[in-house]
C-alpha cells in the first residue's frame, strides 16, 4: 500500500478487493465492504450484495459477467456490543483508496461503470454529487469510460414501506437495464 494509504486497515479484518472477469464489460462499484464482506474477504456477499445480485437478474446482467468493488476498501464500522455497524467512509479514506480502483479499472477496461450510491460517485468523479441529479444519466469519465449513477443497494434495505421498496427496486432495475444496453449493444 503506498504511503499516506489510509488506516482503516488497521480494525478491518482484510482489505476487499474487486472480483469477477478480468475484461468484465460491466464494472459496479459500492461504498465499502460491509460486516458479511469484511469476514469473507469478497465484495457484495452480504444483504446488498442479495439485493443487488436480484437487481442484476431481473436486468439480464449475469453478476459472473461483472467485475465488483468497493470505493473504499476496508470496513469502516462503530463497534456496537458484539455487532459492527457501518460508518461512511470520509474523504480521505475515499481519496486514498483511488490509486486502487484505478488499477482495478486499467485491468478490467470496463464499457460501463456504475457508481452504487454518493460515496462511490465522488470516488469515481472526484467531487461531491447528489444522486437524484446524476441518476439516469451517462456520463464519460476522463479516459472515456461511461459512468452511470444509481443508489446503492443498502437504500432498499432502509426503505421501510414494502411498496416504496418495490418501486425503489423498479426503478434500480430500470437503471441496470439501461446499463445492460450501453456494455452489451456491440456483443455477439
Amino acid at each position: 500500500m503506498p504511503a499516506g494509504a489510509c488506516p482503516l486497515y488497521r480494525d478491518a479484518t482484510q482489505a476487499v478487493p474487486g472480483e469477477g472477469p478480468r475484461r468484465a464489460r460491466v464494472m459496479l462499484v459500492g461504498e465499502q465492504p460491509g460486516d458479511k464482506e469484511d469476514v469473507a474477504g469478497r465484495p457484495f456477499v452480504g444483504p446488498a450484495g442479495k439485493l443487488l445480485d436480484r437487481a442484476l437478474a431481473d436486468a439480464g446482467i449475469p453478476r459472473d459477467a461483472t467485475f465488483v468493488t468497493n470505493a473504499v476498501k476496508h470496513f469502516k464500522f462503530a463497534p456496537r456490543g458484539k455487532r459492527r455497524l457501518h460508518k461512511k467512509p470520509n474523504a480521505y479514506e475515499i481519496e486514498r483508496c483511488r490509486w486502487w480502483n484505478e488499477q482495478e479499472r486499467a485491468i478490467v477496461q470496463p464499457e460501463v461503470i456504475v457508481a452504487l450510491g454518493a460515496t462511490a460517485a465522488r470516488s469515481l468523479l472526484g467531487r461531491v454529487v447528489t444522486i437524484t441529479k446524476l441518476r439516469a444519466e451517462t456520463l464519460q469519465l476522463a479516459d472515456g469510460t461511461r459512468l452511470v449513477v444509481t443508489i446503492h443497494p443498502s437504500a432498499l434495505l432502509r426503505t421501510q414501506d414494502e411498496a416504496d421498496r418495490r418501486a425503489a427496486h423498479a426503478a434500480f432495475v430500470r437503471d441496470l437495464k439501461a446499463v445492460a444496453r450501453l456494455a452489451f449493444k456491440h456483443a455477439a
